[in-house]
């Protein structure tokens, strides 16, 4: 039996480029679509392998994906705007890439092929205090980039196909595409390059989990498909359902001198405030286990690194 294929599109962005590195490890064939559109060259690394193979172009074109898509095995559609700002400045971008990509590829691909879709767990919205958000819970997306995504996932749990979507939590760690605008991430940053930070709404509440986690998990579902498909499963840590302020203070125990400052006046435009169960994919033998403090500590020596080269980097 030959190598298992894989399609991923999207796969130079922060979460495909550090999956491209765990697949290709565990000796699976990787092709990553991506136009590119941020100039990273966050895959570079990988161009010595045999088993990688990149290719430039924009998931939203239909006649490349008919082309492509009969050739894999395996499809994870990463490809996304991503997040509450960047979907609201970019609305057309955020429907087209998706919600409409998704379709599209869907409706190309056929049944024996497997599809892993991330989903976010912003799609809860607002929960209730105390009470977990469990893949059962209704989803109240409350941004475009919420509505897309939990509408993509919609699609394809209902479509006769079958699929398997992660609810993602809030991720965190490093990546050869670094993000600094994810929670842990830019709160990281500001108690390295800042030492201080303020808090809007510092008792909102949300679930975080390590990419590599992330990675982990979508080698895991492809592992598991048969026994996994055609359910939703929320990927984060169990320990990590915290708030802003309680992630603060995590960084403030690597980071002394960061400096935590509390306003009642003022608002986060973010409004997600839930926590969050992982114990249906704990049944289903996955379990996140890379700590917060882990995590805070990586991205400290990562910081220590960027920031020598650009005292002022913000992104």
């Amino acid at each position: 039996m030959g190598k298992q294929s894989v399609l991923i599109t999207g796969g130079s962005g922060y979460i495909g480029s550090v999956l491209t590195g765990e697949l290709l490890s565990k000796g699976y064939s990787v092709t990553c679509l991506d136009n590119l559109s941020l100039k990273q060259n966050s895959l570079i690394n990988y161009a010595h392998n045999p088993d990688f193979e990149f290719i430039y172009g924009d998931c939203r074109d239909e006649n490349l994906l008919k082309e492509i898509i009969p050739k894999f095995d395996i499809l994870i559609p990463l490809a996304a705007i991503v997040g509450m700002p960047a979907c609201k400045s970019s609305p057309i971008d955020a429907k087209t890439i998706n919600y409409d990509a998704i379709i599209s590829l869907n409706k190309i691909r056929q049944p024996h092929q497997k599809v892993i879709y991330p989903n976010t767990n912003s799609g809860y919205g607002i929960g209730i205090e105390g009470i977990h958000c469990t893949e059962e819970s209704p989803l109240n997306p409350i941004s475009l980039y919420g509505e897309t995504k939990c509408n993509a996932e919609k699609h394809l749990l209902e479509d006769e196909k079958d699929a398997i979507t992660l609810r993602l939590a809030t991720v965190f760690g490093t990546s050869p595409r670094m993000r600094t605008d994810l929670l842990v991430n830019d709160f990281t940053l500001n108690a390295a390059r800042d030492g201080v930070i303020i808090l809007y709404e510092k008792d909102f509440k949300r679930n975080f989990v390590h990419i590599r986690d992330v990675a982990n998990c979508f080698i895991h579902c492809i592992e598991n498909y048969e026994e996994m498909k055609n359910k939703p499963y929320n990927l984060g840590l169990d320990e990590a359902n915290i708030s802003k302020l309680e992630l603060a203070n995590k960084i403030k125990e690597q980071v002394p001198r960061f400096e935590i400052i509390e306003k009642e006046i003022g608002q986060d435009p973010d409004k997600r405030n839930y926590i969050v169960s992982n114990k249906k994919l704990e049944d289903a033998g996955f379990k996140a286990n890379i700590s917060l403090d882990k995590g805070i500590t990586e991205l400290i020596k990562a910081y220590s690194i960027i920031l020598k080269n650009n005292p002022t980097r913000n992104a």
